[in-house]
């Protein structure tokens, strides 16, 4: 069946010397993977191979056969052009970073029009914003609403946050804790608006501690799920 649909990028590996296997999350069906046959070779043809960089928004035209084998592509454009995102260092390592864990994350080929939205808009936030030290925190604690464990924040007044439970509890217990400053942060990153993130004084440690915890928490709860391999690069850049 041919389809139109926008997509965001997740993953493009090389297979063999000139295609691409480029895994996407589409607007229509929910994550999709593409062979691109000679797309690294060609100069010609309306396909490029820079259209598949972390986390581009794109229009695609697609063969969706439906049958759990590549699918493909026959047409592509920009959905919305970055100006900053791939140019800028920090953003750049950010996209590669969540893309990473968005593939990580999602597996399912069905429509999910929230998550897509809730991702396409705040790329789109960072592309025109500055200061994200706390972006990818954000990012990371909003997401798991739409991933199914966000945690129930009728009990966010209780002193600790049990990880394996994910939810707010009295008292300690045998399972790993969020507590203190990063228990405080956490909170902040469930209530606060994207905009609000410049507010957070956060310092680098206490940053790369609750990212860690976050991680852990994914971990979790999504079977399979790993630190990505983008982490260290990710934690030079804010070091």
């Amino acid at each position: 069946m041919l389809v139109t649909t926008n997509a965001i990028v997740l993953s493009a590996l090389k297979f063999g010397d000139t295609s691409l296997i480029v895994k996407c999350f589409t607007q229509s069906s929910g994550v999709k993977s593409y062979l691109l046959k000679g797309v690294l070779t060609s100069k010609k043809g309306k396909i490029k191979k820079a259209y598949f960089q972390p986390l581009m928004q794109l229009e695609i035209v697609a063969n969706h056969k439906d049958k759990g084998t590549l699918e493909r592509l026959t047409d592509v454009k920009l959905a919305y052009p970055y100006e900053t995102l791939h140019t800028d260092v920090v953003k750049s390592t950010i996209a590669m970073f969540l893309a990473e864990v968005l593939q990580l994350a999602i597996h399912e080929e069905e429509i999910n029009e929230p998550l897509y939205n809730f991702i396409a808009s705040h790329l789109q936030w960072l592309d025109h914003h500055q200061k994200m030290a706390n972006f990818h925190l954000y990012f990371l604690v909003q997401l798991t609403k739409y991933l199914g464990f966000y945690p129930d924040e009728n009990q966010a007044d209780l002193p600790y946050f049990d990880l394996q439970e994910g939810e707010f509890v009295p008292q300690l217990t045998l399972n790993p804790i969020l507590v203190d400053e990063k228990l405080y942060y956490f909170k902040k990153m469930l209530t606060i608006a994207v905009d609000e993130l410049t507010e957070l004084k956060m310092n680098k440690e206490l940053r790369q501690q609750l990212l860690q915890s976050v991680l852990w928490y994914y971990e979790l709860h999504l079977h399979g799920f790993r630190k990505p391999k983008s982490l260290h690069i990710l934690s030079e850049i804010f070091s």
